[in-house]
């Protein structure tokens, strides 16, 4: 999960702070409670920014502190959100339930539907913030700019390799940030939140190869 925002200046406590996890979906109804964009944009905020009320992430994504309210409220009723404690009515925090979602393929017609139709969401979130950093990146830092990177790479793999390649990587990157979403005490001056998308995909079957 990630955002466009900017980083939180409310101090996360062990109270506060959501735990690490990485939490797979495989229920077509919740993920279709997911598939909102005032949702997504809740999630995202409150992945990047933590704990914040109504009033604060309405601010945020542009949208009324009613509307983010009932959103919340819907979230937490699929578990991906939860109070994080003090306030009353819109002046209480909410703050996310698992720090990373997985949406994996299944052989449930239904379940697909919903997981295809989610991640569409996801994916058009993050690519428009790509095209925004395309249009805007001559705004920042040479430091930043240089530091910016993308890959296209081709190769021969079976499927239980790319699997396998793709564990590694969760298994690589997850633990080795991860502090420091959940934590803004552990992010170092000068640091940012960074969107990193991995896209992994066969481009033919085998047999029929381009």
């Amino acid at each position: 999960m990630s955002s466009d925002s900017g980083q939180s200046q409310r101090p996360v406590s062990e109270d506060t702070a959501p735990p690490v996890q990485l939490r797979e979906i495989s229920d077509a109804r919740t993920l279709r409670a997911l598939a909102h964009p005032v949702r997504l944009a809740l999630i995202e905020t409150l992945s990047i920014e933590g704990p914040m009320t109504a009033t604060e992430a309405g601010e945020r994504i542009g949208e009324s502190p009613t509307t983010c309210s009932f959103h919340l409220r819907q979230l937490a009723k699929y578990n991906f959100v939860e109070e994080a404690g003090g306030g009353k009515g819109r002046a209480r925090p909410w703050r996310i339930t698992s720090t990373y979602l997985q949406f994996s393929a299944h052989d449930d017609p239904e379940l697909e539907i919903a997981s295809n139709a989610l991640m569409r969401l996801f994916r058009e979130r993050q690519l428009d913030r790509y095209r925004t950093w395309l249009e805007t990146r001559t705004m920042f830092p040479l430091q930043w700019r240089q530091a910016a990177g993308e890959s296209d790479l081709v190769f021969h793999v079976t499927a239980e390799e790319l699997k396998a390649l793709n564990d590694e990587l969760l298994a690589f990157l997850l633990p080795r940030f991860r502090d420091r979403l959940t934590d803004p005490s552990q992010r170092p001056a000068g640091s940012a939140p960074v969107e990193m998308l991995v896209f992994s995909y066969p481009v033919a079957l085998p047999g029929q190869e381009t």
